[in-house]
């Protein structure tokens, strides 16, 4: 009887775990192709809608619109129009609120213009009551 006294070989091992990689990776695949495979449900209710005529066409033309400026000097034009003064812009503003539907206005002050005067138009605007009005860039 022999003796063995050397390190054991790796041909006697047990192998104890079992290689769990081949086994995800099936099941990864058959996870997909399940996936894939599976109808996509359709939940489309049908829904009778009402049959409606548009309505006829109005013979009212759109809103005018009015080009407010002011120059570098302070200068007020109302469609390339010069303003003489305050109460003339007041009275102008005050035509545009008469109106059922109000006309737009586009203001468009010069970059050099005084704030003063800027703030004078923008407040005579609003105790006419106007409210379609824009303030335009000059970019």
């Amino acid at each position: 009887m022999g003796m063995n006294v050397g390190p054991k070989s790796s041909e006697d091992d047990v192998m104890l775990d079992v290689n769990m990689t081949p086994l995800i990776d099936v099941m990864l695949v058959l996870l997909i192709m399940f996936i894939i495979t599976i109808p996509i449900p359709n939940n489309a209710i049908n829904i009778n809608l009402p049959n409606g005529t548009p309505p006829p066409p109005t013979d009212q033309k759109p809103p005018e619109t009015i080009n407010l400026r002011v120059d570098a000097q302070g200068q007020i034009f109302w469609n390339d129009q010069t303003v003489a003064d305050r109460q003339a812009l007041k009275a102008l503003f005050d035509s545009v609120t008469q109106k059922a539907d109000q006309d737009q206005i586009k203001f468009k002050p010069d970059p050099q213009a005084e704030y003063k005067n800027i703030a004078m138009v923008m407040a005579l605007a609003q105790q006419s009551n106007v409210t379609k009005i824009g303030i335009v860039s000059n970019n």
